[in-house]
Formats: C-alpha cells, structure tokens, sequence
C-alpha cells in the first residue's frame, strides 16, 4: 500500500471510529466507538445473524475428547473443566446479555460399529442440554469439534470416502434427534477441518499441492453434510446451517477453490459462513512465553484497530457479493498476567467493527483462569459469576448497537 493510501486509511479509521472512554467498575473504561455501518443485503439471513448478537461458547465441555482413562462416557462433560453444565449456566449468560450460546460437541468417542452409532446416553444429554439453552431464551449453534482425526474427518483424498461417511452418519442421527426445534438451533458441519499433524495444518501453503486438495475435500464434506441435514426431516428442512473452509481460518475461506455448498432446490440464503479468528494473533493467542508475544491493544491506536479491520474488510468484501452472511464462531483474547484493559478495548473494537460489517461474534470461553495456558475464561462456572464483567458489558454493548 502506497504511503499515502496507508495514511488515508488511518484517518478514516480514526474518524469513523472515535474512541471516547466511559467509566467501568474498577477503573476500567469502555471505550466508546462509533463505527460507521457498510451496505448489506436486505435479506433475512442478514437479520437473522444480527439477531445471534453477542455470543459465548461452551467451551472445553462436550467437546472434550480421548479421555481414555475414563470409565464412564458420561464424565466427558467435565474431565477438561471440573463442572457439569445445569440451568444456572445457561441462565447466567443470559442474563449477561449474550444473546447465542455454541455448544462444541466431539462425537467420535461416544459412536460404535461401522455404522458409527451414537451412544443414546450422550446424544440425550446433549439435547437436555441444549433444551436448557433454548429455555433460556438463547440461539444454539451445535456442532461437531474435535473429530478431525483420520478414522473420523481428515480432508484428503485419501481419507474423503471415510470421512463422508463418518460425516454423513454423525449429522443423519444428530438432525434426527432434533427435527422438531425450530431455526434458534443451527448447525455446524465441522470445527476447524484441516490436515492435523502436517506442516500446513494451520496454513495453507499455495506451493504445497494438499492445500488446494484439502480446500476441494472440505467443499465436499461441507455439501455432504448440507444434504444430510436438509434431508433429515423436520425443522432441518430449512434451519440454518454453518459451514466452514479450511480450519474454519480467513485464508482458508478466501482460497480461491473454497466454495460454498449447493443447499436443496427452492431454498435459498440458509447457508451460513463459519470462521475463526484469534487477530491479531500476537495479542490474541501467541503465548507470553513466545518472542514477538503483545500484551497491549488500544482503541484508539489506528495500527491496533486496522490489524482487525483489514481482515473483517476482507470477508465483506469476498462474501457480501455472494449474500453470505459470517459468524466468527471463536474469537478472543487470553489473559496477559492481568492485562483487562486491553481486553477490553479488544472486544470493543473487535465486536464494533463485526457487526458494522453484519458479522455477529461468540467469544471462546475454555474456562481458563490460572496458569500459563490460554485464558480465555469468562464465566465461572462454579459460582456462576463472571470473572471480568467489564469485557462481557464491551462483548455485550457493541452486539447491540
């Protein structure tokens, strides 16, 4: 970019965005944006997705995976975070003003026999649970998470029978178990599809010829899964459903082979995008521990605002042309040895800048709070109280604006 052209874009941000502080508990201060709104399609996929609002996940609950030593399948739920989810949960983080829950939910341990059966057990809890959430008042997003292994879903050639029919049998019993709740339950093909254990796992790497193969296999999964669902009967018919491209990351749905699924003849503007994004990386999710890790992010820094804004800018433009809406399924920022503040101006500025582009967020809650892991806890789940209030009221505020 010309220096010029750089220079330019600052200023706009600046001007479209002032950042003027107001007061929280603690001396922690709100920024306040202003951001201003880009033309979106008049369709009610658009409205629908400005209605998830705020968002939260379930994080490092259902999803918790090849916990061999458990004797009980059931004990799952709580091996990575030490508490079972009840009513109090859900009601607390509606009561917070989040208006959308994901529920993450790792099948692969909990199926047997080639035709990969769903123990009944598990599959029950899941929906008791998220009856629970829908009781609340909150849109669900389920999904499947961490079944990207290659006896479950590997995007490659080699694996692409396997994994339809892996696929194909998880999404028949799961659209089946829920045919009768309505469109505030929508469903996601797959979390983070990618070549795990390979050196583009998380990056594709356009020299490397399994990139483009793995973008043309999650294309298949992806219309795979949009048919299963669509021919389950019930509210599947025409629920909406999210879909992601490789590991659900920016680049990888930007690939220039990443396509989205064809949805059944009639219906039209049902088919959601999904993607993830810990950006700016270095403050978001690099480790303390790592060279070139960032603990400060400020609103009313133009560098900190663009390093979001240009990747937002990104996705508008690729899929507001194609009338396809985007939910960040997982954003966040960990805790820094207590840096809130920036926490704060992050979420802001992250959600502010989302929703002026008709992108609704959900903030990955793992329930970390201690030690030098990734920290993204929010909601205690204990005391169903929520440990920084101050980001959940920034979360909040700019999904409603």
């Amino acid at each position: 970019m010309a220096r010029t052209r750089f220079a330019a874009f600052l200023i706009a941000i600046l001007l479209c965005g002032q950042a003027l502080a107001v007061a929280a508990e603690e001396g922690i201060m709100i920024p306040r944006l202003d951001y201003t709104q880009k033309p979106l399609p008049d369709l009610p996929s658009y409205r629908f997705v400005a209605g998830l609002k705020a968002g939260w996940n379930l994080g490092n609950t259902f999803d918790a995976s090849n916990a061999f030593h458990l004797r009980d399948e059931m004990d799952y739920e709580s091996t990575w975070v030490g508490v079972k989810t009840d009513e109090g949960v859900l009601r607390a983080v509606r009561a917070a003003g989040f208006s959308t829950i994901r529920i993450p939910v790792s099948w692969h341990n909990h199926v047997s026999g080639p035709a990969f059966t769903i123990s009944p057990p598990w599959l029950a809890r899941v929906r008791e649970v998220v009856d629970q959430a829908l009781e609340a008042g909150l849109y669900v997003i389920l999904n499947t998470h961490h079944d990207i292994e290659k006896d479950y879903i590997y995007p490659d050639e080699a694996h692409l029978d396997s994994s339809r029919r892996y696929l194909a049998a998880v999404w028949t019993q799961v659209a089946a178990a829920f045919q009768d709740v309505d469109e505030r339950l929508i469903m996601e093909s797959m979390n983070e599809p990618r070549l795990a254990g390979t050196e583009i796992e998380w990056w594709l790497n356009p020299d490397n010829p399994r990139s483009a193969e793995a973008v043309r296999c999650i294309n298949q999964l992806n219309q795979v899964f949009v048919d299963t669902v669509r021919g389950a009967g019930g509210h599947n018919a025409s629920r909406y459903l999210l879909v992601p491209g490789y590991a659900a990351s920016v680049q990888g749905c930007l690939h220039e082979e990443f396509a989205m699924p064809r949805d059944r003849q009639g219906l039209t503007n049902r088919l959601l995008l999904s993607v993830h994004a810990y950006t700016p990386y270095e403050f978001a999710l690099k480790s303390p521990r790592e060279a070139g890790s960032q603990d400060t992010f400020r609103a009313d820094n133009p560098f900190d605002v663009m390093k979001v804004a240009q990747f937002m800018d990104q996705l508008y433009h690729r899929f507001v042309p194609l009338e396809v809406p985007v939910v960040i399924g997982e954003f966040g920022a960990r805790d820094k040895g207590g840096n809130l503040q920036a926490r704060v101006d992050f979420a802001a500025v992250y959600v502010a800048l989302a929703r002026s582009r008709g992108i609704s967020c959900v903030w990955w809650d793992n329930h970390g709070f201690k030690g030098d892991g990734e920290l993204f806890g929010l909601l205690d789940r204990h005391s169903q109280q929520f440990v920084y209030p101050q980001l959940v009221e920034a979360l909040v505020r700019y999904a409603e604006e």
